[in-house]
């Protein structure tokens, strides 16, 4: 339907040049399982597989993989839909060799892209069943050189992306605070250059460090490593200490787990951010079959 948002109109023009580097990059020379396929018009089955619902994620980057190679996707499934394996999530179509030549590349690409998004729908899921009502966000910590696909997935599977790289937000954390001498000297620094769009954030230690920064004009105060009672305790003294002087958010970070999530997943933090949506994420297991030709 024209007019109607798509996932795919978040991506910045160079994303499509991204794909072929991809394809280049498999194939650097000679195709020699494309020359045994030949160029015979083939039908494909795309399977989600694995052992437990997934969130399907990457759809707009395995549609251009395929057409790249002059193959055509009928998608079965919208993307950010929850399947049930196994199901039969598209149908791809083109000349044996070029199927052959996207195959592992768009599988790959799903399998990380949908493992994220499942990860991501899992956490916020759990975190809302806790009675947690604000921001759940991925980090910084993702595969060099495939960012954007990383923080899409966060995106369908209903998380925050956090910054996306170090032009997005100022964050400063402990390196940056000892380089500069004070969190107050780090502030001030960073708001001579930032200016007044990009919010701060701070990483902080403890109670009197976010005294330190919330004077000093931070955004945002990243209770770095507290969890449990410490948490909720510092949280509670710093919003009744500031309550009416100055506009701030928390954030808690760090070392953060399924198993844990409860204890941190407090409404006196506004955002809770980890990398555990991304790194080290179970994949999804996705196969491309090609379909026997009917006989005449």
């Amino acid at each position: 339907m024209p007019g109607q948002n798509s996932y795919e109109h978040l991506l910045p023009p160079s994303w499509k040049q991204q794909v072929a580097l991809w394809l280049a990059e498999d194939t650097p020379s000679f195709d020699y399982g494309g020359y045994v396929v030949g160029e015979a018009f083939r039908e494909a089955w795309l399977l989600g597989k694995g052992s437990q619902p997934a969130v399907l994620a990457g759809s707009p980057f395995v549609t251009e993989i395929f057409a790249q190679l002059g193959c055509e996707v009928e998608w079965h499934l919208k993307e950010g839909d929850t399947f049930d394996p196994v199901t039969r999530v598209a149908i791809v179509r083109g000349k044996a060799r070029f199927l052959l030549l996207g195959e592992r590349i768009a599988l790959n690409l799903l399998a990380r892209c949908s493992g994220i998004a499942t990860k991501s729908k899992r956490i916020k899921d759990l975190a809302r069943s806790y009675g947690f009502n604000g921001t759940i966000a991925g980090t910084r910590k993702t595969t060099p050189g495939f960012r954007l696909v990383e923080k899409y997935a966060m995106m369908v599977g209903g998380i925050d992306t956090h910054r996306y790289d170090l032009s997005s937000m100022i964050m400063l954390k402990d390196n940056h605070i000892w380089s500069s001498g004070s969190i107050t000297a780090a502030i001030q620094q960073a708001r001579q250059v930032g200016g007044f769009s990009l919010l701060l954030d701070v990483e902080v230690q403890s109670e009197a460090e976010a005294d330190e920064a919330i004077e000093a004009g931070a955004d945002i105060i990243m209770l770095d490593n507290m969890d449990g009672a410490e948490l909720v305790k510092a949280a509670r003294s710093l919003k009744e200490k500031w309550k009416g002087q100055r506009k701030f958010l928390f954030e808690t970070s760090g070392n953060i787990t399924e198993a844990n999530l409860q204890e941190r997943a407090i409404n006196e933090i506004d955002i809770l951010s980890t990398s555990v949506v991304h790194q080290s994420v179970q994949h999804i297991d996705f196969s491309l079959k090609i379909q026997k030709p009917k006989p005449n």
